[in-house]
């Protein structure tokens, strides 16, 4: 019992402990907000011809999300459509405490470095963070200039094909496997035609997704962190324990007290009264 008691004792000033830590641990949040990096400073410039797609993902107070999303909605219509376009938004709530939100924007290039920066301000300033921020990029200046290339040599050998079907000495099986080779030419061509077009369009307008969520996902951030909750379900499960432990005693101890009442009786009766006698 004395060392159930120090058990208990022990996991109550843990508890105890654990409270009193919640606001430096939101200090300390707040000062890991304050610290956060912004978004890479990569100038456009110095890389040409290069399609970059930005994603970012905050963490904020749930309450906060649809206001963060919705102003970052409006910078991106105060641009005007040529500049800025909206291509999705979602908002979903998945539990009581935890909402889950995107915005998907077109950016022209030369903007979207700092449209993400003043995206995070705005999430900062609401009391969020900025958790995970990814700038990939994919040459398609490079892959153009590839497809151009492979298309001069597709239309030489097509011009050769039709200077060829334009003779009127052609067997029909040769007519017929030209004309094959020259409709293969042309649909490479289309093609070559389509991947140029969805680089010009990476080049010309930058994807850009804002990713929204909160909920106890990031120690540190609020009262809510893991390794606070873990530690608090830790002692609830240590005090109630103890609770079933005390029950327990006191369900079987009177059994037990009268078996030994019984016992002890037993053992007095012996000695009082020996086999012997009890024979005779």
């Amino acid at each position: 019992m004395r060392k159930s008691f120090w058990l208990v004792a022990a996991g109550l000033i843990l508890l105890a402990g654990c409270s009193a830590q919640a606001p430096a641990d939101r200090d300390e949040g707040q000062q890991s907000q304050a610290s956060m990096p912004g978004a890479p400073d990569i100038p456009i410039t110095a890389a040409p011809g290069v399609a970059f797609n930005y994603r970012y993902a905050f963490r904020l107070p749930d309450a906060k999300i649809a206001g963060v999303q919705e102003d970052h909605a409006q910078a991106c219509e105060k641009l005007g459509i040529d500049r800025c376009r909206i291509v999705g938004m979602r908002y979903r709530v998945v539990g009581t405490d935890n909402v889950e939100a995107t915005l998907a924007l077109k950016l022209d290039p030369a903007i979207a470095r700092n449209f993400g920066k003043a995206g995070i301000a705005a999430v900062t300033a609401a009391n969020g963070m900025l958790v995970d921020a990814e700038i990939s990029g994919e040459d398609a200046g490079a892959a153009i200039t590839a497809v151009d290339k492979q298309d001069g040599s597709l239309r030489t050998e097509l011009a050769k094909v039709e200077v060829s079907l334009a003779s009127h000495d052609l067997k029909s099986d040769e007519r017929a496997a030209l004309t094959t080779q020259a409709a293969e030419l042309r649909e490479r061509l289309r093609g070559n035609g389509s991947v140029r077009d969805a680089n010009r369009e990476a080049l010309a307008r930058t994807p850009m997704v804002f990713q929204y969520g909160s909920g106890a996902l990031i120690p540190g951030f609020d009262a809510r962190s893991p390794l606070r909750t873990a530690i608090g379900q830790a002692g609830e499960n240590l005090v109630g324990s103890f609770g079933v432990l005390l029950v327990l005693v006191l369900t079987v101890l009177p059994w037990v007290l009268l078996a030994g009442l019984g016992y002890a009786g037993y053992r007095w009766a012996r000695r009082k009264w020996p086999r012997a006698d009890i024979e005779e």
